[in-house]
């Protein structure tokens, strides 16, 4: 397998976080030596947005060397995150605490589940609450004191993406909104959920890209980190 990428081994030691792999533009021969790469630096190695197919070809290739063949069995795919990973996650931290990774609806189940896997794969301990949008307010409602012990949430809603607003009205806790390219025509593939979060009229909501669950798990992570570093 040929090695094309140069790797920023330091990242974690510098800022926390762990480089993860671009997937979806990445074939498999470029991605199962980068996973293989990480591995064997003592970095957990993690590939973003990889389909079941390309999965496969990447288990095909580590099958074929006899160098990584014995690393298959610790090669996973995570189907409803998209997510390819290679050994094992960073050990739990739950010195840093808890977050909650909410979705309007259960289409917006891809993007929730990229940012737990995220964020289990640092080791932070997190949960689902699925479909809590505000076409039913009540369902979020009920679910408030089981926000309460987590230190920082992340809402990802599509459609016109008003589940990070409203929660950010009722709950103190930082919210990161991650708009979803899930809707009809005027949904414009997401556009509509980030102008709506970016117009927000509840202070302090942060906004990431669109569909970009990753990022809303390091952003939360940069906070997490940042008030245990306060604390310490």
């Amino acid at each position: 397998m040929s090695e094309q990428a140069r790797l920023d081994l330091q990242r974690r030691q510098r800022l926390g976080m762990v480089e993860a792999i671009w997937g979806e533009h990445k074939t498999a021969a470029q991605i199962a030596p980068i996973l293989v790469r990480l591995q064997a630096h003592g970095e957990p190695a993690l590939a973003t947005r990889v389909d079941a197919a390309k999965a496969a070809a990447v288990s095909d290739l580590l099958a074929a060397d006899p160098a990584t063949a014995p690393l298959l069995p610790q090669l996973q795919h995570h189907p409803e995150a998209r997510g390819l990973s290679l050994g094992e996650p960073l050990a739990a931290r739950p010195a840093l605490g808890s977050v909650v990774v909410l979705s309007g609806g259960t289409s917006d189940l891809p993007v929730a589940a990229e940012a737990q896997l995220a964020l289990t794969w640092h080791g932070i301990a997190s949960e689902l609450l699925l479909d809590v949008g505000v076409a039913g307010l009540h369902r979020l409602l009920n679910q408030l004191e089981r926000l309460q012990a987590a230190r920082v949430l992340i809402a990802c809603a599509g459609m016109e993406g008003a589940l990070p607003t409203v929660l950010a009205g009722l709950v103190p806790q930082p919210v990161i909104g991650v708009p979803v390219s899930v809707g009809y025509g005027v949904s414009a593939g997401g556009q509509a959920a980030l102008h709506g979060m970016l117009a927000s009229c509840a202070p302090g909501l942060t906004v990431v890209n669109i569909d970009n669950g990753y990022g809303a798990a390091m952003a939360a992570l940069r906070i997490l980190s940042s008030g245990a570093a306060a604390a310490s």
